[in-house]
């Protein structure tokens, strides 16, 4: 994807998230990654009114170029990059939001991934979604803890594509913006479904019928 390309569909992404309500004020940050360095969201900007001349430009080492300042999550960003592209080369967009329904579920969840494989579409378009521990926006140890839990999943033949700050919000990554914003939205409404269905009573697919998602559809559960 060319500059001015990714520029413009971070800004049509972001609006699209802000006006269904998966953003509010100025949460959630949208980056992409270039051949010679990263786009990203300014700190404590509003998804819903990005301007594509003024995204924060940076290079491959992560400092910035040009634009506003970056938002302060690129440091986690970048291990996502650096860890998600060793089992999926083609990685080039992290999204994350503080969407209502994930972080209501993460306020309440005990295990250590954020949903069970309820519905067969999550299995497919999401996979296993781990909960981190809860640091303050930010943290260095955050990236440090999502690096990780990608290179364990990925060894296991289980490449992520989301992981859960718990109450905070998900970070989704994919090979584009639009796809990117996919994943986000079928874990979102994964999670309403099962805030609505009384998550732990909840009986999960069998191994059967995953199994027959993975043969069917190639999905990586």
């Amino acid at each position: 994807m060319k500059e001015d390309e990714a520029r413009n569909e971070i800004c049509r992404v972001g609006k699209s998230l802000f006006d269904r309500g998966y953003v509010h004020a100025t949460a959630g940050n949208i980056s992409v990654r270039l051949d010679d360095g990263f786009l990203i969201t300014p700190t404590d900007a509003c998804l819903g009114f990005l301007d594509p001349a003024k995204l924060a430009r940076l290079d491959g080492g992560g400092r910035q170029l040009s634009g506003e300042r970056a938002s302060k999550t690129m440091a986690l960003h970048a291990a996502i990059y650096g860890a998600a592209m060793q089992f999926d080369a083609g990685v080039r967009c992290v999204i994350h939001t503080h969407s209502t329904h994930c972080v209501a579920l993460s306020l309440q969840c005990k295990r250590p991934e954020l949903l069970a494989p309820i519905t067969p579409y999550f299995v497919m378009k999401v996979g296993h979604v781990p909960l981190t521990a809860y640091r303050r926006p930010g943290a260095p140890e955050t990236a440090a803890e999502v690096a990780q839990l990608i290179a364990h999943y990925g060894r296991s033949d289980r490449p992520l594509r989301a992981v859960m700050l718990q109450r905070l919000g998900p970070n989704v990554w994919h090979d584009t913006p639009a796809a990117a914003m996919a994943v986000l939205e079928e874990l979102e409404e994964t999670a309403r479904l099962a805030l609505l269905g009384g998550d732990a009573g909840q009986e999960p697919l069998t191994e059967l019928q995953i199994d027959e998602l993975r043969r069917t559809f190639g999905a990586r559960w």
